[in-house]
């Protein structure tokens, strides 16, 4: 699961206003501290929607600075995050990737589809016709 650090601040007319350094889309506010939280979890989710729309590499998080808090998003999403990710550095297409699984396009789309619920055990074969492994680890 990654977890992206986020500015909380007071906005002027009340509530708090949310950004994100590594993900500039991503604005949003709440009423109260714990709305523009649960706020900023969703707006993480729509702005990275853009990036998979737009077949361009999501950030990673960098490291939480004083003044900042981690916003996570689910495991499900990060896999499918890191499998794009290497998707595009090595420029494999949905339909080659595909080919590569034996499998239809219209699966591998929906394998990089952040709407679409994906057995892990599906990215990870993903991965595996790149060339990569997912490793999952418990901190």
């Amino acid at each position: 699961m990654s977890r992206y650090p986020a500015r909380l601040e007071p906005a002027e007319e009340g509530g708090f206003v949310v950004t994100f350094r590594d993900i500039p889309e991503a604005i949003t506010q709440g009423d109260t501290l714990d709305e523009a939280r649960s706020m900023a979890a969703d707006a993480l989710l729509s702005a990275m929607d853009f990036y998979f729309e737009d077949k361009r590499p999501v950030p990673a998080p960098s490291k939480v600075k004083k003044g900042e808090e981690l916003i996570s998003i689910p495991a499900s999403v990060s896999a499918k995050v890191l499998l794009l990710n290497e998707m595009l550095a090595q420029r494999v297409t949905p339909s080659e990737l595909a080919r590569r699984l034996n499998a239809r396009p219209q699966d591998v789309n929906r394998i990089v589809n952040l709407g679409h619920a994906t057995k892990i055990d599906t990215i990870a074969d993903a991965f595996e016709a790149l060339g990569r492994h997912l490793e999952l680890s418990v901190a």
